[in-house]
């Protein structure tokens, strides 16, 4: 059998996995790369025009979230954005996987694999990564925002439109989900630095012994696998926008390291004695109470001086209910043009249960349950159960209340489906099946 022409890099800190997963792979593809340390992510693909990489999520004892995983896929994207990576997980971290996916990864497969899977996987991955070195280079598209009619988000974003037109540091305010990351990309959009970088850093990902070798970059022999002379995030924002979310992260002890760039706007990389002149516009993000650490004394008072030079605080969802429709239309018209499909629309009597919803998890949630959906709908068409958005407790038990009569009528169809199978209309209706119980003796569907 004649191997396929293709680079493979499988990244992974149990031997025993790489072993394996070379030993199958290299009889159907040319190239096999394998190594246990992430941090050789970045020379191998510095050396080698890798097509593929199957990448771990997890690599220390005890951490077992996914989040290295996740920095070092945004590491790959950056540094190779026509590489093709694969994100290997166990069956209880499908939901790290699929947040891998939103921000580039190709596909996922479970541990432990099936090998016809596994190859079916990085035979399309490869195919995908042939296309991508064909494609032209084109313009990056502007990106829309939803701005809304809500008293507290239209002062926001006039407060943005004013500070960006500045070079003052902005520090962003709001719970996890309410679009940090998007405002800081509109006052960049709308900055004089606009046509220059911006460049995001999860402080929130940066484990300790990488937060000054990613920031401030290193010289070569620096440490153990420094091969060459790297820049660090701030050098590759030169002229445009550093965006330090999760900056309420960062330890105590690394704090006046951060400080020490933003009060002389020089960096200087580890390994050297030269000062390197900065000239960056920096945003920053937290969901933290910022002013209650500096209280507690775990966030310098001096630091937080620096960054919030504008401070601007996102409202919840749950504060913009007039919003939370017409944002949902806006988000279902993005994720079906990013799946290249048209006329998606929610059925009639969704539009009172996005409004009664809780959405804890602001935009973020939101975005997540409308792409499920829309990968389950049918006929272009997103339902309530489809949203899996009926299983909250600010459930009312107002029977006048038309919510309920929907509710009840959504529960008679799934039970009628599965021919009253518990399990599987739980399921389909994202319900528990005691919370499924409960609303069977509440609409008195027992028979």
């Amino acid at each position: 059998m004649r191997k396929k022409q293709a680079q493979i890099l499988i990244v992974d800190d149990q031997e025993e996995i790489l072993f394996s997963a070379k030993m199958i792979l290299k009889k159907h593809f040319e190239t096999i790369f394998t190594t246990n340390n992430p941090k050789k992510i970045i020379s191998v693909l510095s050396e080698n025009e890798i097509n593929v990489v199957l990448l771990d999520m997890n690599y220390r004892i005890g951490f077992e979230d996914g989040r290295e995983g996740i920095h070092w896929l945004k590491e790959i994207k950056t540094l190779s954005p026509n590489t093709i990576v694969i994100l290997m997980t166990a069956f209880g971290k499908i939901d790290t996987a699929v947040e891998g996916i939103k921000i580039g990864a190709f596909d996922y497969v479970l541990k432990p694999w099936h090998n016809e899977k596994l190859l079916e996987t990085i035979d399309k991955a490869v195919a995908e990564s042939r296309k991508n070195s064909k494609k032209p280079v084109i313009e990056k598209q502007e990106r829309r925002y939803f701005v809304g009619t809500s008293q507290k988000i239209k002062q926001a974003y006039s407060i943005a439109e004013k500070v960006a037109r500045t070079d003052a540091n902005v520090l962003i305010l709001g719970e996890n989900g309410t679009g940090k990351y998007v405002f800081a990309e509109f006052i960049h959009q709308n900055s004089t630095r606009k046509n220059e970088s911006f460049v995001h850093v999860d402080l929130g990902s940066l484990s300790d012994n990488l937060f000054e070798s990613e920031l401030f970059g290193y010289a070569k022999g620096a440490f153990t696998d420094a091969k060459t002379d790297t820049p660090g995030r701030f050098e590759s924002a030169q002229n445009g926008t550093i965006f330090l979310d999760e900056i309420g992260n960062i330890p105590l002890h690394l704090q006046s390291k951060l400080l020490h760039v933003l009060q002389t706007k020089t960096v200087t990389r580890l390994g050297e004695s030269k000062a390197r002149p900065l000239n960056v516009r920096i945003i920053s993000a937290t969901n933290n109470d910022i002013k209650a650490e500096v209280k507690n004394k775990i966030f310098r008072e001096d630091l937080l001086y620096r960054i919030n030079t504008m401070e601007i605080n996102l409202p919840p969802l749950r504060e913009r209910k007039d919003d939370i429709v017409p944002m949902a239309n806006f988000v279902l018209d993005q994720i079906a043009e990013k799946y290249n499909q048209d006329n998606w629309r929610f059925e009639e009597n969704v539009a009172p249960y996005l409004e009664r919803y809780p959405w804890k998890g602001n935009v973020r949630e939101m975005e997540n349950k409308i792409e499920r959906a829309l990968i389950l709908g049918d006929n272009n068409t997103i339902s309530i159960t489809d949203l899996d958005i009926l299983d909250f407790e600010e459930i009312q038990e107002n029977d006048e209340n038309p919510l309920s009569e929907l509710e009840k009528t959504a529960i008679e169809k799934a039970l009628l489906k599965h021919h009253g199978n518990i399990s599987k209309t739980a399921e389909e209706l994202g319900l528990s099946r005691a919370a499924l119980y409960r609303r069977i003796e509440k609409y008195d569907l027992k028979n």
